[in-house]
């Protein structure tokens, strides 16, 4: 049985995060590397992706990859083998999520029974398809090893529906939080369960980790509202998701697969 910082250890070992320029991916990839994992930062803007490998040091290299593409992918598959000579852990963050946020502004007019067809495809594609397909592609490399950690950012919307009340503000059109989150990140939980069942006498453990509402530079009536949701009365600071995600990549989950750790601040206890 491993002492505990020997459990937590990830040396020697490499890691893919997709998304590894987003809020909660580079988190992800600062966390992976301390831990002593080399990591290949993954993300559509090839730039956003070196400068998060930059700030890491030597031991990540940035790379861009459009997760929803099978030809991308395998690039990238070819390209972390290429720089770490194998692969042990795959997180897979890549989503697309319009925030509640300035840069999402406009994004969250759509009713329903409005909602168009070709964002609805667009969120399939990278969230689940791209999930598919990263984690397809990992596999082949995990069963050459003999082992191998998957981890799927899940939501807490993917466990139940949005409250969209708190979207809401006087005196301004309605916004909603879009239906294809949701969706998708049910479905991720699926998928999670899928590849657990499917590799567990593989030595490939798949789990999905749930993260509450993180700020990003919200507005105070929304992080009102939202803070007023959760048990913990607030939202998320986005290093906060950091151990959660060390346990599930690190052998101190090395009894835990097909499972969903949920960090929502007390979101989901109500």
């Amino acid at each position: 049985m491993p002492q505990i910082p020997q459990a937590f250890d990830l040396t020697g070992r490499a890691a893919v995060v997709t998304g590894g320029a987003g809020l909660l991916g580079r988190q992800f990839c600062a966390t992976l590397a301390e831990a002593g994992a080399a990591v290949l930062v993954v993300d559509m803007n090839e730039g956003a992706a070196k400068d998060v490998a930059k700030q890491i040091g030597k031991t990540a290299q940035g790379f861009a990859c459009d997760v929803g593409d099978p030809k991308s992918v395998k690039q990238m598959n070819e390209a972390v083998i290429k720089a770490f000579g194998r692969l042990d852990i795959l997180v897979n963050s890549a989503a697309l999520d319009p925030k509640f946020d300035p840069a999402g502004e406009g994004k969250h007019n759509s009713a329903f029974e409005n909602y168009p067809l070709q964002a609805w495809e667009a969120a399939l594609r990278v969230n689940l398809t791209g999930a598919f397909l990263c984690s397809q592609a990992a596999v082949g490399q995990m069963l050459k090893l003999g082992s191998g950690v998957i981890i799927n950012i899940c939501s807490t919307y993917g466990l139940g529906g949005p409250d969209q009340r708190i979207y809401q503000k006087p005196g301004r059109p309605a916004q909603y939080k879009p239906v294809d989150y949701t969706v998708t990140k049910a479905g991720i939980l699926g998928l999670t369960k899928y590849l657990a069942t499917y590799y567990g006498d593989k030595k490939i453990r798949v789990n999905a980790l749930t993260p509450g509402g993180v700020f990003n530079m919200h507005d105070d009536e929304f992080v009102k509202a939202y803070s007023a949701r959760t048990v913990l009365g607030r939202m998320a600071e986005p290093n906060e998701m950091n151990g959660a995600l060390l346990f599930l990549a690190s052998d101190a989950s090395s009894y835990m697969t097909g499972a969903n750790l949920v960090v929502d601040g007390g979101w989901t206890a109500w």
